[in-house]
């Protein structure tokens, strides 16, 4: 990662980024393999939370975690429910969405260090996530963190579960870091 400093014309800098104490901060871009499974959870939640009328799943949506720290973190991926966002309200024009994800998901590739990582899990819950999955395409697992020091570390066999946060959400990690064009 490396700090951007916006020119003073600009409004918002191009590219993704997110603000971390006043500085921006451009985020790498995801791997072929880690955008391929932010986008099957995307479709996989969409579709839950669409059909139940749960809330929203976005990608890669700048959220205002923190605006007295000037703190915007970028998820791959996020659900925010309706009672955080009333259905109906639109969601604003603006670079940053003033709202709290209830799931905020990381899929963690190269450009990734493990404290950047714990950093943001860490942020994610002072802020007011009520849980975070940090997806590891690697290893085929998924952290699931119901609380900063609370993990349960899901393998290939297992399946993501919602729990409070998304009732009724469930989704075989097979099926996440399946290959579809290997044979079964």
């Amino acid at each position: 990662m490396s700090i951007v400093t916006p020119s003073p014309t600009a409004v918002e800098p191009e590219g993704l980024y997110e603000v971390v104490d006043s500085q921006v901060v451009e985020k790498a871009p995801m791997g072929a393999l880690e955008v391929w499974i932010a986008s099957r959870l995307d479709q996989a939640m969409g579709a839950f939370v669409t059909a139940n009328r749960q809330g929203r799943i976005v990608t890669e949506m700048l959220f205002v975690m923190d605006g007295d720290r000037d703190l915007k973190r970028r998820p791959d991926v996020a659900y925010v429910s309706f009672d955080r966002w009333p259905r109906g309200r639109r969601i604003p024009r603006t670079a940053a969405w003033e709202v709290v994800p209830d799931l905020a998901i990381e899929v963690v590739s190269s450009s990734n260090t493990a404290d950047e990582v714990l950093a943001k899990v860490q942020e994610y819950f002072q802020s007011g996530v009520r849980r975070v999955w940090v997806v590891y395409p690697s290893t085929e697992q998924v952290y699931d963190y119901d609380a900063p020091t609370s993990v349960r570390i899901l393998a290939r066999a297992e399946d993501l579960d919602g729990g409070a946060v998304l009732p009724g959400f469930r989704f075989p990690l097979v099926t996440l870091f399946e290959d579809e064009d290997q044979p079964e």
